[in-house]
């Protein structure tokens, strides 16, 4: 999957993403939205509430990164889940990009080559995962 070094840079990150930009998960669908407006149709509520499960979820996964033997069925539900709202593949490299430039914004000076490349693995690997579940949960 990803090395332990990524892991841990991920886990940092995300926890200093969190404290530097609390309204993260609203500039990750601006960032999102920004780059396909054909994805806000994907979402039936309210982009507050989005943005709070979106980060709710992404803190269950990083916080499991240690243990994805119990995390990947929860991203394969993901996934299929996903598949089932309209999401497809295309789309997981969108949502990526949205995402990297989100922990840009809110790490700022400290998002280096280093940082992005551990989150570009470890988003690869998830997204990988997720888009399995999708394409098996297809009838």
């Amino acid at each position: 999957m990803v090395d332990k070094a990524s892991i841990e840079l991920v886990q940092v990150t995300w926890a200093q993403a969190l404290h530097k930009a609390p309204n993260a998960g609203r500039v990750f669908y601006d960032q999102l939205f920004a780059a396909d407006p054909t994805l806000r149709q994907l979402f039936r509520g309210s982009i507050e509430d989005q943005s709070r499960k979106l980060i709710g979820m992404l803190s269950m996964a990083i916080g499991k990164l240690d243990d994805i033997d119990a995390l990947r069925p929860v991203l394969s539900e993901l996934g299929r889940r996903h598949g089932g709202y309209g999401v497809t593949q295309p789309h997981y490299a969108t949502v990526g990009a949205a995402l990297v430039g989100t922990l840009g914004i809110a790490l700022g000076d400290t998002f280096t080559a280093e940082v992005k490349t551990a989150w570009l693995n470890v988003y690869h690997a998830l997204s990988e995962t997720m888009i399995a579940g999708a394409a098996a949960g297809v009838d």
